[in-house]
């Protein structure tokens, strides 16, 4: 198992070159640096292979995390804006690991909260879930809420986006689903949720950079839409869980997909290992 501790998850300049990918076996991925600062126009929570192996286009960049104490927001993102990183939620992330797949572990005024993120094999699916670990709060909170921003760009994975006027901001809302169209002749992007609350916003995040294309001599600016607001309320369920795809999929399969993702690594793991006694076994 790969493991980071705050040491290295606070100090940013170590964490950003640290990345971690999961791959779906189409040609498609997820993909960020341990603290969810993208650095790259490749990364993406949903890269998707539309003609697999190829046609891979970034569709959800990123989620847009905060919580709520008792009415208090903490950003648990981050971002890269001209001369600044907002928000800095790396400075909540108490460990990054692998195990088997990426988790964040934030821990704030008491409560900690694990992000777990993994793809689904054989499809264009990726699974954002958020469990309350722990709470030892000196007083427990009254109010405990988690809100999601999703953020799309669209766009073939070499390229970057731009604000725009000819997306389409329809959000379609379905139970426990929403879903959003922004251009014609490009896939959807469903969201399965189990949030208790959704609200259309229709927002544009402008000037997003990317260090790795600054330094390639690149396109390194990006601007990012937000369609959609989801709240979870974490008093009344310890799980907040997403599911970004180009399918219409329920939440009700997380747990599913969840032990499958667990199983997938593991058979590879096995098979790693078998594959390195064989090599190194003397010959006579």
């Amino acid at each position: 198992m790969i493991q980071f501790e705050r040491d290295t998850c606070g100090d940013l300049d170590a964490a950003l070159r640290r990345e971690w990918l999961e791959t779906n076996g189409l040609g498609g991925f997820a993909s960020s640096t341990i603290v969810g600062l993208n650095t790259r126009r490749y990364h993406g929570l949903l890269v998707a292979a539309t003609k697999p192996p190829v046609g891979r286009m970034v569709l959800l960049s990123k989620l847009e995390e905060t919580l709520f104490i008792d009415g208090r927001a903490f950003d648990l993102s981050a971002n890269r804006y001209p001369d600044t990183v907002h928000p800095q939620g790396f400075r909540y992330l108490k460990q990054f690991r692998l195990d088997p797949f990426p988790v964040f572990t934030y821990e704030i005024n008491g409560i900690e909260i694990e992000k777990s993120v993994f793809v689904v094999q054989g499809e264009n699916s990726t699974v954002i879930e958020y469990e309350l670990k722990k709470n030892t709060h000196l007083e427990p909170p009254r109010n405990l809420a988690l809100e999601i921003r999703p953020l799309i760009a669209f766009r073939d994975y070499h390229s970057t986006t731009h604000e725009n006027g000819a997306i389409n901001r329809t959000v379609d809302e379905n139970p426990g689903r929403a879903t959003v169209m922004p251009y014609q002749g490009l896939p959807s992007l469903h969201l399965a949720h189990n949030a208790n609350e959704l609200r259309k916003t229709g927002e544009w995040y402008r000037n997003f950079e990317y260090d790795a294309e600054r330094e390639r001599g690149l396109d390194f600016s990006e601007d990012l839409f937000n369609p959609l607001l989801l709240r979870f309320d974490l008093r009344l369920e310890r799980l907040a869980s997403v599911i970004a795809s180009t399918e219409k999929r329920d939440v009700a399969n997380v747990e599913e997909y969840r032990q499958a993702a667990i199983t997938r690594h593991r058979r590879g793991a096995f098979i790693a290992s078998r594959s390195r006694a064989t090599y190194s076994r003397p010959t006579c």
